[in-house]
């Protein structure tokens, strides 16, 4: 897939105000400083379409891109950080829930791990909940550039294993690096087959 278009449609406080048209969502989410807004530059070519900040936790609104006037890439809140007060927090996991569960424009999601780190609970907690909820998802290990490919196959391989604990079949799974754009077309073409 091609990108040629992508430009910011609007940022929803709740479900209620995304974007009322029939084009399908392919949403973002991850724990907060897991290089999303990167990834989601270096996926659309636009060095700036999301807003990168060196303090995790800046996304809290749901944020609709257009892309090629056919979909919306959804930049959604990160989750478990921990400099937010807990009624935040709270708020937080009631947009993401809503957003993820009653929005039926959310199509597919793409969980973001950091590919640096052992499986974390909060991420585990959350990909199970996904399960339950039969919700369609894949996951994008970030920052693949900052460990040697020997290493990020042993991260994938250990995510692989933690998850085959519970899943009988494991979702996608991607590995990239926005500094260097790696995944990059393996994540669209994979979103344009979704589509």
């Amino acid at each position: 897939m091609q990108i040629n278009k992508a430009e910011f449609r609007c940022s929803s406080e709740k479900i209620s105000q995304v974007p009322k048209d029939d084009l399908r969502d392919i949403a973002f989410i991850g724990r907060s400083n897991v290089g999303k807004s990167s990834l989601i530059n270096m996926l659309t070519g636009h060095k700036a379409l999301a807003k990168v900040s060196s303090t995790p936790g800046k996304t809290r609104l749901i944020n609709h891109f257009r892309i090629n006037d056919s979909w919306y890439l959804v930049d959604l809140p990160g989750y478990g950080y921990a400099r937010v007060s807990k009624s935040k927090r709270g708020e937080f996991s009631k947009i993401i829930l809503d957003y993820i569960l009653k929005c039926e424009k959310m199509h597919f999601l793409f969980v973001l791990v950091d590919s640096r780190l052992e499986p974390q609970a909060i991420d585990m907690r959350f990909i199970e909940m996904l399960g339950e909820n039969g919700i369609p998802f894949g996951i994008i290990f970030t920052k693949g550039d900052k460990l040697s490919a020997a290493q990020l196959k042993k991260s994938v391989e250990r995510y692989s294993a933690a998850l085959a604990e519970q899943w009988e079949e494991l979702p996608p799974m991607f590995r990239s690096s926005s500094a260097r754009g790696t995944g990059r077309e393996e994540i669209l073409d994979y979103i344009e087959k979704c589509l």
